[in-house]
């Protein structure tokens, strides 16, 4: 039978305490950073230098708290160009040595640097691996002496009360390791679209997405000609299934000229010019409009599918030819945190013109700016 449950309402005093004890715990952590900032000298240079030279992966290795501090930083290696896998030391010495090669290199984080389980794996790493790196607190210990490299974290108390409780110190490894990932990654190059590579999945994924990524590809797209009726343009540009809005026009090249949406259409029937569906579609097709260049930032186009309130647009490449659209609908699933920076909209309502905007009517020219914008025809 269990022991009743305490009421543990707190008074607006202990409150008080508790706060300024979570306070006094970051700012001990945050002394403990800058203490980190002046151990790092000639051997963190070297580390970088051999992790960044590595033909093979990078083998992190810890035991407890130490070992979940790994297996973030071997994540974080993984994810900005440095191939890396967590070797986990009790299951090593059963069976799991094979992952590790002649050309792999081991980093190994221990705050003593003597622990029962790494000091008895150092032989049989050391024996199979490329070289060793250690983050470590004890500069004279086993993992030190058999470390290539070793990064020494300064000795530093523990923020929990009876210094027992690994807090600070794997606070230290995290951002010593962090620090070491980002180097190395910039050493090695590592860019963006690197990046994007990696991490196809999830808000971060569509963030660095491409327009080509989400895009509807010209098979799916409804196209006609400049010179053909409007009634032989909607006939022409039917497709089965699902369907985007406008009808993207062309000229004999296949050259982008206009649009046609569907509110154009519903505009000719409201004003019960039904004869004019016999007419050209150039004579009443949208000939001042957006389109985005092929390669560019799906963020990018979202944002100004967002600022200038418009369901449809055109993919195109540099010569103007269309490769695609992008349309409202097949947007509609992404999280709203893709849609980027709000300063643009934010701008727009106090009365301010974006880069963009004061651009619209110019010489037909891509537009500066990470969007490609291009704009289409004269303002009106």
């Amino acid at each position: 039978m269990g022991t009743p449950a305490r009421k543990l309402k707190a008074t607006q005093l202990e409150k008080a305490a508790r706060v300024e004890r979570a306070r006094s715990i970051i700012e001990h952590g945050t002394l403990a950073l800058q203490q980190m900032i002046e151990c790092i000298d000639d051997e963190f240079a070297m580390a970088v230098d051999r992790i960044a030279k590595n033909p093979g992966s990078l083998i992190v290795c810890g035991i407890g708290k130490a070992g979940l501090i790994g297996r973030k930083l071997s994540a974080t290696f993984a994810s900005t160009g440095t191939p890396s896998h967590f070797l986990h030391p009790s299951e090593a010495i059963h069976g799991d040595l094979g992952s590790v090669s002649a050309r792999d290199l081991l980093l190994i984080l221990s705050n003593s640097g003597s622990s029962q389980e790494i000091v008895d794996l150092l032989p049989h790493l050391t024996r199979r691996a490329a070289g060793l790196i250690a983050i470590t607190s004890g500069g004279n210990s086993a993992l030190a002496q058999a470390a290539d490299i070793s990064l020494i974290l300064p000795p530093l108390r523990e923020a929990c009360r009876h210094n027992l409780a690994p807090t600070t110190s794997t606070l230290a490894m995290l951002a010593l390791g962090d620090a070491l990932a980002l180097v190395v990654s910039e050493v090695k190059g590592f860019q963006i679209q690197d990046f994007a590579g990696l991490h196809p999945g999830g808000a971060l994924g569509r963030k660095l997405a491409f327009v080509d990524d989400l895009m509807r590809p010209l098979s799916e797209c409804r196209i006609g000609r400049v010179d053909a009726s409007i009634r032989q343009t909607l006939v022409e540009a039917s497709r089965p299934g699902r369907r985007s809005g406008a009808v993207m026009l062309l000229d004999t090249e296949h050259h982008l000229q206009g649009i046609f949406t569907d509110s154009d259409l519903a505009r000719i029937l409201e004003q019960r010019c039904e004869a004019e569906l016999d007419q050209p579609v150039s004579t009443r097709m949208t000939t001042h409009f957006s389109a985005i260049r092929s390669g560019a930032k799906l963020i990018d186009a979202i944002e100004m599918m967002t600022r200038r309130k418009i369901s449809e647009l055109p993919v195109i490449d540099p010569q103007d030819h269309p490769v695609g659209m992008l349309d409202i609908t097949d947007l509609l699933g992404l999280e709203s945190q893709t849609v980027g920076d709000s300063e643009p909209t934010d701008r727009r309502k106090a009365g301010e013109t974006t880069s963009a905007d004061s651009k619209i009517g110019g010489d037909d020219e891509w537009l500066d700016g990470p969007t490609t914008l291009r704009i289409f025809g004269p303002l009106k």
